[in-house]
């Protein structure tokens, strides 16, 4: 079991690798005041604990053309003994889904996925989503241009003022 000690440098660590800007795990170490040693051994708990699932850099999106990235909503029927968790783990394992969320609204799933194209999306919704049992409906949703994602903006140049004169 991990010391009251231990959860607040776990706490602070986990604040440091989401709130900061990349930092190496030297760099880390310093700004904690531990030892390489130590944060490794911190990392490594986290890991095994399921808590960090992995490192990862963002991406500008405008920058990696190739993919196109899509928002599907499912609408499913819970089952019996599993609600929705079952049907979740199912399409969460396809490798076009980035993300799987419940949420609640008109919609019970919310999917991130990525592809090649706009086809290539739209055959995955009607070959692979729409026939599995269960899933009553979905709603898709391209991305057209991405302005702020994992809280950092994409386009950081600074907007025009300058205002479009109007005649009558």
């Amino acid at each position: 079991m991990a010391s009251t000690n231990n959860i607040k440098t776990m706490q602070k660590l986990l604040k440091l690798m989401l709130d900061g800007e990349a930092l190496s795990t030297e760099q880390m170490g310093k700004v904690l005041g531990l030892t390489k040693e130590e944060l490794d051994a911190q990392l490594k708990e986290l890991t095994d604990k399921g808590i960090l699932l992995g490192w990862r850099p963002v991406i500008n999106a405008d920058v990696q053309r190739s993919k196109v990235h899509a928002a599907i909503e499912l609408r499913i029927a819970p089952e019996r003994e599993d609600g929705y968790d079952k049907l979740a783990q199912r399409v969460s394992k396809f490798d076009e889904v980035d993300s799987c969320y419940l949420m609640s609204g008109a919609y019970d799933l919310l999917l991130f996925v990525k592809a090649d194209s706009l086809r290539d999306v739209a055959s995955f919704v009607y070959e692979k989503l729409a026939t599995i049992k269960g899933v009553n409906s979905t709603a898709t949703h391209f991305f057209l241009k991405t302005y702020k994602t994992q809280g950092y903006l994409v386009n950081r140049e600074v907007p025009n003022d300058d205002r479009l004169l109007y005649s009558p």
